[in-house]
C-alpha cells in the first residue's frame, strides 16, 4: 500500500484577489478587504502591492490609512468567499477526487495514488502553480505524510524559529514604526538601507518517512496552536519545533495542556487526521426545449408531463423527495418567468406534484412564446421506503375499485391537502397545534407549521377541561375573596353566577420569570352565569403584584 501523501493548499490572498479577478486591466495599486471585529474596521486580505507599503492583515484601518493614503478598500463578504473556496475545491478535484476545504483561505487534497498522473508531486506543484497564474491567484503548497506536516509546510517553509518580542530588536517592533526605526540607526555618509522584503513563499515537499525532519527547523506556529502557548514556550527558549519533538509528552500536557500534545502527534503522524471531502451536491433538474414557441395552458401542461417523469426518476433514484420545486419558462424575447411551490412531505411521485403545478400555471405569463421549460427540485429531503400492503388489505382495495370509490390513505389525502392551501396562501399560513410539556395554560400547546411538522398522536389527558377560546387574562370587577362571587362585572357587562365548579390550583413556574404570572398562584373556576356564559375565571392570590380575579377563556 503506498505511503500516504498530503497536499495543502493554500491562498494567503484570497479575499483581496476574489475581488481583484473582477477589476483586472486596471494599474496594480494597495488593495484591502475591510472586515468589522469588535466595532472596529480592520483589514482582513491584502494584495501584494499592499504588503509591500508595509500593511499587515488584522491592523486597523485607520492606521493602514495613515500608512499609505491611497489604499483601496472593499468590505468583506465572507459568503461570498466561502463560495469561491468551495469554487476552487471543485477545481482541485483534478488532482484527486479527496478534497476538502479549511475555511477561510485553504484546501487539503489527499494524493496517496493519484501524484504520478502528473509526472510525481513536483509535477503537481507545477500545475497548481500554473493554473493559479491563470487564475490570478496567489498560493503557497506543502506536501507532507500528514494533514499538519502539509499544513506547516505550506505556511512556513523556509521559515525559522522567532525569538519572543522583547522590542529591543528592530524587527520586533511595530510595522508601522520600522520605517523610521531604520532611519534612526542609519549611519550618515551612504545611501539610507531599506527594509528586507519577506522570503518569497515557496513549496516544499517532506520526503515520505522524513516528516520530522522537515518540520524540525520551523517555527512552533506551524504545529497549529494558539499564540499564548506559542509565546510561552518562547519565553523558555523552545522556538523551533525540533525543540519539543523530543520532550516527553507527560511534561508538555501537564505545562501546557493536552491541546500541544494532540497538534504535535497529528504532525508527526502518531494521531490519525483524515482529510474529509465534502460530499457532492445533489441537483435534481431536467429541461425541456421546445421547435417552436408554445403559449396555450395545454402545451405547458403537456411539457410539464414530459418533465414530471424524468424529474422522478432523478429523485428515486438517490432516495429523495421534493420538498419545493421550481418551474421556469424561458420566453423568446430572451426573459425568464418562474413560478414556486411547496409540498407538506417530500414526494417524487409526479401526480403529487402534476396537481400543484396546475394550480399556479395561471401565474405563467407566455408573452411572445415559450421556447422552454426546466422543472428544478432545489429543495429535498429523504425518502423512507414504506411497507407494501398484504393481502388483506389488497383485496380491500380491489373491491373498492369495482365498487367506483377510491380510498385514499388519510396521511396522504392531508399532506396533499396542505399542499393545495400552501399553493395558493403559502405554506407558513397554514399551522397545526401540537402539545407542549407544560402545566401553564397558555403555554400548554405550540404552534407549528403544519407542513414541517407532523400530527400529534395523542394529546395527554387534561386534569379538568380547558376552554375553547384561550386568551390574555382580563380584569374582573368582583370582591377580593377566594370563593366565586354572586356577581361580577366583566368587559362592560354585569354577569349573576349561577353556577361554579373548582378550583383547580395552578402554580407558577418558578424557574421563570413570566410577567403574566408575577401575580401569584391562582385557583381557576368554571363559572356559567344566568345567561348561558361559560367563562374561565381565576383568583390569583398575589405576590410580586397583586391578586384579585381575572377572565382567561370561554367554553363554547
Amino acid at each position: 500500500m503506498p505511503a500516504r501523501r498530503i497536499l495543502s493548499l493554500w491562498f494567503p490572498r484570497l479575499g483581496a484577489e476574489r475581488l481583484l479577478r473582477g477589476m483586472r486591466g486596471l494599474p496594480p495599486t494597495p488593495f484591502a478587504v475591510i472586515a468589522e471585529v469588535g466595532n472596529a474596521q480592520v483589514l482582513s486580505s491584502l494584495n501584494a502591492e499592499a504588503e509591500a507599503e508595509g500593511l499587515r492583515v488584522g491592523q486597523p484601518l485607520r492606521d493602514a490609512r495613515a500608512m499609505c493614503p491611497d489604499l483601496t478598500t472593499r468590505l468583506r463578504n465572507p459568503q461570498a468567499e466561502a463560495a469561491f473556496l468551495s469554487v476552487l475545491r471543485r477545481w482541485a478535484g483534478k488532482f484527486s477526487p479527496w478534497v476538502a476545504e479549511e475555511p477561510p483561505a485553504s484546501l487539503v487534497i489527499d494524493l496517496t495514488g493519484s501524484a504520478h498522473l502528473y509526472g510525481g508531486e513536483e509535477g503537481v506543484l507545477a500545475a497548481v502553480a500554473e493554473d493559479c497564474t491563470g487564475l490570478g491567484l496567489t498560493v503557497q503548497t506543502g506536501i507532507a505524510d500528514t494533514v499538519g506536516g502539509a499544513w506547516a509546510l505550506a505556511r512556513f517553509a523556509g521559515k525559522g524559529g522567532e525569538a519572543a518580542r522583547s522590542g529591543d530588536a528592530i524587527d520586533q517592533e511595530a510595522r508601522a514604526t520600522r520605517s523610521r526605526a531604520v532611519k534612526r540607526h542609519w549611519t550618515r555618509g551612504g545611501a539610507a538601507p531599506t527594509l528586507a522584503a519577506p522570503p518569497a513563499p515557496v513549496g516544499r515537499i517532506a520526503a515520505p518517512g522524513q516528516i520530522r525532519q522537515a518540520l524540525a527547523p520551523l517555527p512552533l506556529a506551524a504545529l497549529r496552536i494558539d499564540k499564548d502557548t506559542v509565546a510561552a514556550l518562547s519565553r523558555l527558549g523552545l522556538r523551533q519545533v525540533g525543540d519539543i519533538a523530543g520532550m516527553p509528552r507527560a511534561a508538555l500536557a501537564r505545562r501546557f495542556g493536552a491541546g500541544l500534545v494532540r497538534r504535535l502527534d497529528q504532525a508527526f503522524g502518531v494521531e490519525p487526521e483524515p482529510v474529509s471531502p465534502a460530499r457532492p451536491e445533489h441537483h435534481f433538474a431536467v429541461r425541456l426545449s421546445f421547435p417552436d414557441p408554445i403559449g396555450l395552458p395545454d402545451d405547458i401542461m403537456a411539457g410539464i408531463d414530459r418533465l414530471l417523469p424524468a424529474l422522478s426518476e432523478r429523485l428515486s433514484a438517490k432516495g429523495r423527495g421534493a420538498r419545493r420545486v421550481r418551474l421556469q419558462a424561458f420566453r423568446a424575447d430572451h426573459t425568464m418567468q418562474e413560478i414556486e411551490l411547496g409540498l407538506a412531505r417530500p414526494s417524487a411521485e409526479p401526480d403529487r406534484i402534476r396537481g400543484l403545478l396546475m394550480l399556479k400555471l395561471a401565474e405563467i405569463e407566455p408573452g411572445f412564446g415559450i421556447d422552454a421549460l426546466r422543472l428544478e427540485a432545489h429543495v429535498t429531503e429523504p425518502v423512507h421506503a414504506r411497507q407494501h400492503r398484504g393481502h388483506l388489505d389488497a383485496a380491500e382495495a380491489a373491491i373498492a375499485r369495482q365498487e367506483g370509490t377510491r380510498r385514499k390513505d388519510a396521511e396522504t389525502a392531508l399532506d396533499d391537502l396542505i399542499g393545495r392551501l400552501g399553493a395558493r396562501i403559502g405554506m407558513e399560513a397554514i399551522t397545526r397545534l401540537l402539545p407542549a410539556e407544560s402545566h401553564i395554560p397558555e403555554k400548554s400547546a405550540q404552534v407549528l407549521a403544519a407542513a414541517w411538522s407532523e400530527p400529534a398522536g395523542a394529546w395527554p389527558p387534561r386534569v379538568a377541561p380547558r376552554p375553547l377560546l384561550l386568551f390574555r387574562p382580563d380584569p374582573v370587577a368582583a370582591p377580593e375573596v377566594a370563593t366565586p362571587p354572586a356577581s361580577f362585572r366583566w368587559r362592560r357587562r354585569d354577569f349573576v353566577t349561577a353556577r361554579a365548579t373548582g378550583p383547580e390550583r395552578i402554580a407558577p413556574e418558578w424557574w421563570l420569570d413570566e410577567p403574566d404570572w408575577r401575580s401569584g398562584p391562582r385557583d381557576y373556576w368554571r363559572v356559567e352565569t344566568e345567561g348561558g356564559e361559560r367563562l374561565w375565571l381565576y383568583y390569583a392570590h398575589g405576590g410580586a403584584m397583586s391578586g384579585g380575579w381575572f377572565c382567561q377563556g370561554v367554553f363554547g
